[in-house]
């Protein structure tokens, strides 16, 4: 059975990193929206000129864009065995949209994972990557936002019982070992 698995979590909660290993332990592509946005404009596709402009002009790429660029990469072949979606659905109106788009590609299985970090935690974890726009208050601030954002969406999943929510403040060994207790490998 093909898995589709969507990883949710705040900056900083390793999402990225589990998301990776995971997809290579399954054998299956890891998906985020910066990759789907990279290939999309490396290939010139359509949806990559269209995003181009957008962001030569220093501009945020639209969500419609972002809708159909996800859709165009959920066609692909090389899902068939499932996929690994790291960073979206953002929105409520993105999860619902995934969801319609899951039943137009007859795709059941989904689980969705959120690693769960303490503030505290994720604070000094972002801070400790050394990136220039990382002060604490810029952290404070993605982490509003990412929150503000993204609960209903957790909410969202959570109503319809395929939320797992994972204690993301482990070592990465045991947090992979936790998700590959859930996802069944």
């Amino acid at each position: 059975m093909a898995t589709g698995v969507i990883f949710l979590g705040p900056p900083g909660s390793g999402k990225g990193t589990q998301a990776e290993i995971l997809a290579k332990l399954l054998d299956i592509p890891h998906i985020s929206t910066g990759e789907i946005l990279r290939s999309a404009i490396a290939n010139s596709t359509p949806l990559g000129q269209k995003a181009k402009g957008y962001m030569d002009q220093g501009e945020l790429v639209p969500n419609e864009l972002i809708l159909d660029m996800v859709r165009e990469r959920l066609h692909d072949q090389d899902i068939q065995k499932g996929w690994i979606l790291d960073g979206f659905p953002r929105s409520v109106s993105q999860a619902t949209f995934l969801d319609e788009l899951l039943g137009e590609i007859n795709y059941a299985a989904l689980c969705v994972i959120d690693l769960e970090v303490p503030h505290d935690v994720l604070i000094d974890r972002l801070l400790k990557r050394g990136r220039q726009d990382d002060t604490e208050e810029t952290i404070r601030r993605r982490l509003e936002v990412y929150h503000e954002q993204t609960e209903p969406v957790t909410d969202y999943y959570r109503r319809k019982g395929n939320l797992h929510i994972v204690d993301g403040n482990r070592g990465p060994e045991e947090v992979t070992q936790s998700l590959k207790e859930l996802v069944q490998i």
